[in-house]
């Protein structure tokens, strides 16, 4: 499963404050945020069943003369007084799906306080339960979707200009971030929940001419009509190989994998044109940077400009812990946790996510009064 070797990274904690500036059109903000791990308290394993969306619905992602339908939920409390707009991205995998931000979401949006919240989750197109047209997908086209799904006027997450807080996991929060740092699109705050930059390949292989040369063999592979659906098959689309990679890496806890998730992640397999984006993510043409030094120089082009909220998890991958281990103390990171799970803390812990993605949000709108 492409998912699987995914880098998913992870930061220690600290115990030391850092005060931080961040000018937003007219206005100063200064947020004082101290980095902590979660309490036990809300580390909350994965919860199957959450409450449906308040409303679903299609949007059309215009490219390259295509109209691709792009599903999207939205999750709204029972106030409406002071809401603020969430946009929820997923982490881009062969079994991406919006249900992984589900319980987060609707945990964020059942708080009531001075600030209320409004969620909106959204799948990639070529995942989940969007279409999944033949593109030549890479992440400068995943970027475009994003751009566009943020500006559009006709967008389910449209917003005033400075706004809207995105929430993404995996490849997905450093695409915002990257997109962030070229000014495409302006984010009120960026929570990045175990952002990963490089694909299942490239982190193990390397990026070396002869490795590029059998990734592009691989990738044509996985793309051709009919020798592509049954490798795709054997590699990714089979219940025993999702079982088996959810149990060793993508959960923490072996027991959170149950038959009800493994049957509606390889549902998502089966989906007509489901192995596009697995080609492209597998083989690292997804991958927002190619460096370490690039995926830190995303962050820090950030400084002062927007809060950033870097969420870690306490059973990451050692490849995957290296990573985020050098986004400790970074340029451009306000704030960073740590809670349990593996690579998908977002689905496994979502109690354990939504609560400090809540207090990071509380802190800084706080410091707006």
């Amino acid at each position: 499963m492409a998912h699987c070797a995914s880098l998913h990274l992870s930061l220690a904690p600290t115990t030391s404050d850092r005060a931080v500036s961040f000018s937003r059109a007219a206005r100063t903000r200064l947020v004082r945020v101290r980095c902590v791990s979660s309490p036990s308290k809300v580390a909350s394993s994965v919860i199957e069943r959450s409450s449906s969306p308040s409303k679903t619905g299609k949007w059309q992602w215009k490219f390259d003369g295509n109209s691709v339908n792009v599903y999207y939920e939205e999750h709204s409390g029972k106030s409406s007084e002071n809401v603020k707009n969430i946009l929820m991205v997923p982490t881009i995998s062969d079994v991406s799906t919006v249900e992984e931000f589900r319980t987060v979401a609707k945990d964020i949006v059942d708080r009531e306080g001075s600030i209320n919240f409004r969620a909106t989750i959204v799948d990639w197109p070529g995942l989940g339960f969007s279409d999944r047209p033949s593109l030549n997908y890479n992440a400068d086209i995943m970027e475009n979707f994003l751009i566009q799904l943020i500006n559009s006027p006709d967008s389910p997450v449209k917003s005033s200009e400075g706004d809207l807080i995105i929430c993404g996991g995996g490849h997905a929060a450093t695409i915002v971030v990257r997109a962030a740092g070229k000014g495409l699109v302006k984010p009120a705050v960026i929570a990045a929940v175990a952002p990963t930059w490089a694909g299942p390949l490239p982190i193990v292989f390397g990026r070396d001419s002869s490795m590029e040369a059998r990734y592009d063999l691989l990738r044509g592979t996985l793309r051709a009509p009919a020798v592509g659906w049954m490798m795709y098959n054997m590699l990714v689309s089979n219940e025993k190989s999702i079982q088996s990679q959810y149990k060793s890496h993508v959960y923490a806890d072996p027991n959170n994998v149950t038959s009800t998730i493994v049957q509606t992640r390889y549902e998502l397999t089966k989906r007509k044109g489901a192995r596009y984006v697995p080609a492209a993510f597998l083989t690292g043409l997804l991958d927002p940077v190619k460096t370490r030094e690039e995926f830190l120089q995303l962050f820090a082009d950030l400084e002062g400009k927007v809060p950033v909220l870097v969420v870690s998890t306490a059973g990451a991958p050692k490849r995957s812990k290296a990573e985020m281990v050098a986004l400790k103390g970074a340029k451009g990171v306000t704030k960073f946790v740590e809670v349990p799970g593996a690579l998908l803390p977002q689905e496994e812990y979502p109690l354990a996510v939504s609560e400090e993605l809540y207090r990071f949000l509380y802190e800084v709108y706080m410091a707006d009064r």
